[in-house]
């Protein structure tokens, strides 16, 4: 990972590190879709809040809060 270069008006995540979180995120909300799948109620709320973490995380970085 490459530190920013001062003067810049990006955030200091570059997209490759972005994309791994997201990525983490996506692999959380398929393990909580097999979950559902075997627990059903319990898991249930789970997969619409890591959707909703994703979401905002993509916003946050286009608005260069992150």
């Amino acid at each position: 990972m490459r530190l920013p270069s001062p003067g810049t008006d990006r955030a200091a995540l570059e997209v490759e590190d972005l994309l791994k979180i997201v990525l983490v995120l996506v692999v959380i909300l398929l393990v909580l879709e097999i979950l559902d799948a075997a627990f059903g109620f319990i898991f249930s709320f789970a997969g619409p809040l890591v959707g909703l973490v994703i979401i905002v995380l993509i916003v946050l970085w286009l608005l260069d809060r992150i």
